[in-house]
């Protein structure tokens, strides 16, 4: 493959874009190299401005689980861009695609909609404090909740250790009510409990999928929210990711838990920049123009994606593809872990539903930590022999694989094939 014209946009983009591109995941810093600049996808393929096609894991991140420009999603889209683009006014499709939404989570009876994932997050944590009339929030180290300052920390060494700001420009007043625990570790919660009388409730990732994907043991989800109920404090289920993507409505449910509040992106705008948080009656009512507190947006609402959303998730309950991705997922893993034991590489394989990532370790990944004994240096190796193999995967060790209910048996072979010559290749490299 060759991967010239995108090396000469990478260069162009550098004069006017911050790395020349919007995201940072988007440069490849891990894995080295030029990033690939797309041309245009179709079903379970993405192709890039040079004309390489892939099969494409990365899925947008997930939103696409449907695969690229289903007909419906997009006959739906252009409906709706004939009759405007925005109207900064109510619109009878958010009361549809609420509907829907709230249909499928027994906890929520009102939903607000807002432009990402990271404003639904915001939104939610401020909701928690509202109700409760406290301030302090616990998250778990490696578990991402969008780029808002008091979110946006790393842990220290102790499992009851106060955050420090994660970036520059976050100052440590931002993050003075952010404390942190660790994932799967119930006493690291306690223990924050033990000597805070003010923590409104703690935000998580019902399945991981920023620290690669991590899956709750031992009920830790189930008696986490017991364990809140106790002490008065919310649970707030990051279910960006998540949502729609093991079945139609939410992880925690699989999980055998009821979150507090939900927040929702990704699969809910089908594409379109969309993002969500909802609850039962009594912990929304908090929210203007019912209650006190203050949160706004020209664009949330967007009657385009209002109308990606309706589309997207109509034809997902019609396709019900969640057994699909099932038998989908567990075949790739398989050839995951066979090809690995083939080559004599050290690997680990998560799986949840439609989202899956190897670990490069010995090591079995339950948290942060134990994911960050993963070898990089493996995985982009890996990584770039996938791409020139016809497989698209995230540029990052600890980013979650997609699937989506378009991938075919012919999709698959070429991810098999793939493997088995990336797999070769870290052998040979280490």
């Amino acid at each position: 493959m060759k991967f010239k014209k995108s090396e000469k946009l990478y260069k162009k983009g550098l004069t006017h874009l911050v790395g020349a591109v919007n995201s940072p995941v988007r440069a490849f810093s891990s894995v080295g190299g030029n990033p690939l600049f797309i041309k245009k996808a179709k079903g379970s393929k993405i192709v890039d401005v040079d004309g390489n096609e892939y099969v494409d894991l990365v899925g947008s991140y997930g939103p696409m689980i449907l695969g690229h420009r289903h007909k419906k999603v997009e006959k739906a889209a252009k409906k709706a861009l004939k009759k405007g683009y925005s109207f900064g006014a109510s619109t009878e499709a958010e009361i549809k695609l609420a509907k829907i939404v709230c249909d499928a989570f027994p906890e929520m009876d009102k939903v607000r909609f807002v432009n990402s994932g990271t404003e639904a997050v915001l939104s939610a944590v401020r909701l928690a404090r509202a109700f409760t009339g406290k301030d302090k929030i616990i998250k778990f180290s490696g578990c991402y909740h969008g780029h808002q300052d008091s979110l946006l920390v790393a842990a220290g060494s102790g499992l009851a250790t106060l955050s420090l700001p994660g970036s520059k420009g976050v100052p440590k007043g931002a993050v003075k009510n952010t404390l942190i625990a660790e994932y799967n570790n119930l006493e690291s919660v306690k223990k924050h409990f033990e000597n805070h009388d003010d923590i409104a409730g703690v935000i998580i990732e019902p399945i991981c999928g920023n620290m690669g994907v991590a899956i709750p043991q031992n009920e830790f989800l189930i008696e986490l929210k017991k364990y809140l109920k106790s002490k008065n404090a919310l649970l707030i289920a990051d279910e960006v990711m998540t949502g729609f993507r093991s079945k139609f409505g939410g992880a925690q449910e699989l999980l055998g838990v009821a979150a507090d509040i939900t927040c929702l992106g990704k699969v809910i705008g089908g594409g379109f920049p969309v993002g969500a948080y909802g609850a039962r009656n009594e912990i929304m009512e908090q929210v203007a123009p019912l209650g006190g507190m203050y949160q706004a947006g020209t664009l949330s609402g967007n009657p385009i994606a209002m109308a990606g959303g309706i589309s997207t998730l109509t034809e997902l309950k019609k396709q019900n593809p969640y057994d699909k991705f099932e038998e989908i997922g567990s075949i790739i893993e398989v050839i995951l872990l066979e090809t690995a034991k083939k080559y004599n590489v050290d690997l680990v394989v998560n799986r949840f539903g439609s989202m899956l990532n190897p670990f490069f370790t010995k090591t079995k990944v339950t948290n942060f930590e134990e994911a960050q004994t993963s070898d990089t240096k493996k995985f982009a190796v890996f990584f770039w022999e996938m791409i020139k193999n016809g497989v698209f995967l995230p540029p990052s060790q600890f980013e979650a694989w997609f699937l989506n209910s378009a991938i075919s048996d012919k999709d698959i072979q070429v991810i098999a094939n793939a493997t088995d010559k990336a797999m070769r290749k870290v052998a040979d490299s280490f």
